[in-house]
């Protein structure tokens, strides 16, 4: 087992052993896949959005997603409350921007939570994260436009920078930074693309690796890793039967992951900012 493996590897370990408590202020669409995503992986899923319970709920989780994927302005403020109480009692944040550009009130919402909550990491696709940092790129609706030709580690370095968070970026490969070192996971596969929630579901998962190790950049290492190599070997074992069929081996295949699902089924490539083209 490589070093970066044995690392990541022991993350789950600690995920299914502990199965942390991650409390998803989340989108309607997603909310059963997300909570059965995160049963099978081993983590404890709660979705609170009162504004009277989301800091008591919020204080005691082990993690705190905030999703805009189907938002308004009630829930924002909610979030905020969540947020604060998470900040207080050292529960990690992480912001799932889904959509921002695709309209002002998106954009000013993802915007306002990073300006008012401390969030640990930032998870989403190459046009959501451009938008935070001022960055115009195409997106359709809550999905990125063609982004080809992008690059996609340089625009995690600048917004890691600008943000002051761990940024994370999904595509076709993943990227996530701090800022400074640079990882880059190969594995998953496109039929992710074609299930409602898969990136949501994706950021509870990393949520659940940062309730139980506070290096984050290597608590997002893991969750993409481990994400990813569920994802390619549900692909492997529905072959020609579709999205359908995809969507419930990869939830068996959350199940199953062990220490040694990596092995043949997604790669990590370590490098520093310079050499993904980032600048200070």
């Amino acid at each position: 087992m490589r070093s970066w493996e044995k690392e990541v590897s022991a993350l789950l370990t600690k995920v299914q052993q502990t199965s942390p408590l991650v409390h998803n202020m989340t989108n309607v669409v997603v909310t059963n896949f997300t909570a059965n995503g995160l049963y099978a992986l081993g983590a404890l899923p709660v979705m609170a959005y009162a504004p009277e319970e989301v800091a008591d709920m919020a204080a005691i989780a082990g993690a705190l997603v905030l999703n805009i994927g189907t938002l308004n302005r009630e829930l924002v403020d909610a979030m905020m409350i969540a947020g604060q109480s998470a900040n207080a009692h050292g529960v990690p944040v992480l912001l799932d921007p889904v959509g921002a550009g695709a309209t002002r009130f998106r954009t000013e919402s993802a915007l306002r939570i990073l300006s008012e909550v401390k969030v640990s990491l930032v998870r989403g696709n190459a046009a959501e994260v451009a938008h935070l940092i001022g960055e115009v790129r195409e997106i359709k609706g809550v999905d990125a436009g063609n982004s080809a030709g992008s690059n996609h580690a340089e625009l995690a370095v600048r917004a890691a920078r600008e943000l002051g968070t761990i940024v994370a970026i999904t595509g076709e490969e993943d990227v996530i930074t701090d800022g400074t070192e640079v990882r880059i996971i190969a594995g998953g596969d496109a039929l992710l693309t074609k299930v409602t929630g898969a990136g949501c579901l994706l950021t509870s998962v990393l949520g659940a690796f940062a309730a139980v190790e506070a290096n984050l950049l290597l608590a997002g290492t893991a969750g993409l890793a481990f994400y990813g190599a569920a994802a390619a070997k549900a692909a492997e074992r529905t072959a020609d039967l579709g999205p359908g069929s995809f969507q419930i081996a990869f939830l068996d295949e959350l199940a199953k992951l062990h220490p040694g699902s990596l092995e043949g089924y997604a790669a990590v490539l370590e490098a520093g900012a310079a050499a993904a083209g980032g600048t200070r």
